[in-house]
C-alpha cells in the first residue's frame, strides 16, 4: 500500500522501527526499482531482505543494530548484494556481527560494486572480516574515498594493498580494545602510505601493533609526494601506537595542514605530550616541544 500510495518515495528510514520484516520485502519487491536510500536495523530476516532486494538505482545503504547487538551473525549476501545494488555508493555495516554468505560450488565471484565511495564496517566488538571477506566486497571498486575498519583486527596492511582503489581519501583502522585476545601484525605499515599517501586526508592507526621502526618507514611517505605537492593529510590518530618523537616531528614538519594529531598512550613520547591536538596552533605547539624535550628514557 505504502509503495502505491508514495509513488515518488525514493528514501526509506526503518531503523529502530517495528515494522515487519516481510512487510520491507514487499514494499522493495514492488518499489526497489526507484529506492535509492535505505536504513535498515539487524534483525532475524535482514539476510532476506537484502538477498532479495533488487534495486538498481540504490546509491545508500545502511543497515545497524538496535539497542541490543545481535548475537546471531547476520549472514551478508555479498554477490546479490552486487548484482541487486550496482550503484551502490555508500555500504554501511554499523555494529553488526556479520559473515558474508558462503559461496556455492563454482558460483563465479559477484560484480562487485563498481560504484562505491565508501564503506563503513566499524564495530566495538572483535568480529570476523577478513581480508578474503574484504576482497569479495571491494574487488570492483577502483573509486573508493572512505574504508572505516575500526575494529576489524584481522585486516592486514597486505591485504588493504591488494584492493584496486588507488585515491583512497579516509583509512580508518583503529583498535579500540577488540584485538586483546589477537597477536597484530608489527610490519606492513609502509605498504597502505607508499600507496595512498599523495591522496589520504584521514588516517587512524589506533592502537595497531607496528614497531617504531615500521611506524617510521610508513610515515617517512609523506615527506615526499608525487610532483614536490604538500600531503593532503590533515587528521592523523596514533593513539597507543608505538611512534617515536622523531617520527612525529617528521610527519608534522612534511604536513602543513595537520589539524588534527592524537597522541594519546602513545609509549614512547614524552609524558607531558601524550594527548589530542586540534588546530593548526596546537600541532605546531607540540612540534616545538618535540625539538625541545629530551627523550623519555
Amino acid at each position: 500500500m505504502l509503495a502505491k500510495a508514495c509513488c515518488q518515495l525514493h528514501s526509506l528510514d526503518l531503523q529502530h522501527s517495528m515494522v515487519e520484516s516481510t512487510a520491507v520485502v514487499s514494499f522493495l519487491e514492488e518499489a526497489g526499482s526507484r529506492m535509492r536510500k535505505l536504513w535498515l536495523t539487524y534483525s532475524s530476516q535482514t539476510t532476506a531482505i537484502l538477498g532479495g532486494s533488487c534495486c538498481p538505482q540504490l546509491q545508500v545503504l545502511e543497515v545497524s543494530t538496535g539497542i541490543n547487538r545481535n548475537s546471531i551473525p547476520l549472514q551478508l549476501p555479498v554477490e546479490a548484494l552486487q548484482k541487486g545494488c550496482p550503484q551502490l555508493q555508500v555500504l554501511r555495516l554499523l555494529n553488526l556481527m556479520w559473515l558474508p554468505k558462503p559461496l556455492g560450488r563454482g558460483v563465479a565471484p559477484g560484480p562487485g560494486f563498481p560504484s562505491l565511495e565508501e564503506l563503513c564496517l566499524a564495530s566495538s566488538t572483535c568480529n570476523f572480516v577478513s581480508n578474503e571477506v574484504l576482497g569479495r566486497l571491494l574487488h570492483g571498486s577502483p573509486n573508493l574515498r572512505l574504508l572505516d575498519l575500526r575494529g576489524c583486527a584481522r585486516i592486514t596492511p597486505a591485504g588493504l594493498q591488494d584492493l584496486p582503489c588507488r585515491e583512497l581519501e579516509q583509512l580508518h583502522l583503529g583498535l579500540y580494545g577488540t584485538s586483546d585476545r589477537l597477536t597484530l601484525a608489527k610490519e606492513g605499515s609502509p605498504l597502505l602510505t607508499q600507496k595512498w599517501c599523495h591522496t589520504l586526508r584521514e588516517l587512524d592507526l589506533s592502537g595497531q601493533g607496528f614497531s617504531e621502526k615500521d611506524l617510521e618507514q610508513a610515515l617517512a611517505a609523506f615527506l615526499s609526494t608525487p610532483g614536490g605537492s604538500h600531503p593532503a593529510l590533515c587528521s592523523l590518530n596514533l593513539r597507543g601506537t608505538r611512534v617515536t618523537p622523531s617520527t612525529v616531528s617528521s610527519v608534522i614538519s612534511s604536513c602543513p595542514g595537520l589539524l588534527y594529531l592524537n597522541l594519546e598512550s602513545c609509549r614512547c613520547l614524552p609524558r607531558g605530550l601524550k594527548r589530542a591536538y586540534r588546530g593548526l596552533e596546537e600541532v605546531q605547539w607540540c612540534l616545538e616541544q618535540l625539538l625541545t624535550s629530551p627523550l623519555p628514557s
